[in-house]
């Protein structure tokens, strides 16, 4: 069993699902709990979704508690005094989700640190969100925000529009434990941000990415890049993401790295590794190699650097070129650019 989870959620008048809140997801679950809980419920095998009403909820109590869920039976025992659409997730395999309430069970599980990103798999999420506005009166699907705009100023109730957006602020589902963020709309449901992680005003996380912490963030995290600990992302600096530009190509960071102020990374770095401020460096861009005296030993493609560690990327303020150095010897730096040749 991959997860369950127990969530409340808000439902257009349609009845299609927008979001759902699970305070408490479960990673490989306990089998007897599922079981009690599929029973009580009377869910299908497999992965399914199930909508249940509050006068279910007793008796979803009792299930679990009897089975050893007791955390799980104190938050079916909360969800009786709800007025909101509720739902059980039971997740066998780790499938391309088919619904929004998977959906939302597969972000909460990243933001919670239950999965690393790409630990999980989220093909078609796209296709199975909708478009919300995200507003102080909750979501609300885009074409029905006329309506509601209109019957709260009859009723003389401001209703403010924070964002148009598929995805939610990671902070109104999920606070994980040791990290500070300056400005919460910039960091979606689904990020991952390990303890000790600093999101500053400018920074931003997108889903399915994120940081192994500790490390500061004031440059943005694209979607599926991950940044290793103890690493740095200067004022407006960029990774490319793979929805970005970077196609297939995973692209991450390593440990003790520093990304400077307005630069910019297409592949990903091994540890210990720094690009100077401004510099975006991209697979194709053409860098020189040079050795502990400053001369040149080759020129590569960035490509050929990626995953290596010890790097110093630049440009060289009088001809322009980017140019690396490396604390190792330009012959080892050499070895390990041919190793698989």
């Amino acid at each position: 069993m991959l997860s369950f989870a127990l969530g409340i959620g808000h439902q257009n008048t349609q009845g299609e699902w927008l979001d759902v809140y699970y305070p408490t997801p479960l990673l490989n679950p306990d089998d007897a709990m599922v079981a009690a809980a599929r029973k009580a419920l009377n869910a299908p095998a497999g992965n399914a979704v199930v909508s249940f009403l509050p006068e279910h909820c007793q008796a979803l109590a009792e299930a679990l508690h009897q089975a050893g869920g007791t955390e799980q039976a104190e938050l079916a025992d909360a969800f009786a005094a709800g007025q909101r659409p509720l739902v059980a997730v039971f997740l066998d395999e780790d499938n391309a989700p088919a619904s929004v309430p998977e959906v939302y069970l597969k972000l909460h599980l990243l933001s919670h640190r239950l999965v690393k990103p790409h630990g999980i798999k989220l093909d078609g999420m796209f296709g199975l969100l909708k478009n919300i506005a995200w507003t102080n009166e909750g979501p609300i699907d885009v074409d029905e925000i006329g309506a509601r705009r209109l019957k709260a100023r009859l009723e003389g109730r401001p209703l403010t529009v924070d964002c148009v957006d598929k995805f939610p602020k990671m902070a109104d589902y999920v606070v994980p434990k040791g990290v500070r963020i300056g400005d919460t709309a910039r960091v979606r449901l689904g990020a991952y941000l390990g303890e000790g992680t600093t999101v500053m005003h400018e920074g931003f996380c997108n889903f399915n990415a994120g940081t192994e912490g500790p490390g500061m963030v004031e440059g943005r995290i694209s979607a599926g890049v991950v940044i290793g600990k103890d690493s740095d992302l200067g004022g407006g600096c960029s990774t490319m993401g793979t929805l970005s530009g970077g196609g297939n190509i995973i692209i991450s960071i390593g440990e003790g790295c520093l990304i400077g102020a307005n630069a910019g990374i297409g592949i990903p770095l091994g540890d210990r590794c720094t690009v100077e401020a401004g510099l975006y460096v991209t697979a194709g861009a053409k860098i020189a190699v040079l050795d502990d005296q400053g001369e040149l030993v080759q020129t590569v493609s960035g490509r050929d650097l990626a995953n290596q560690s010890d790097l110093l990327l630049r440009r060289n303020s009088q001809n322009g070129r980017i140019e690396c150095l490396t604390n190792k010897s330009a012959v080892a730096l050499n070895e390990a650019l041919h190793a698989h040749n």
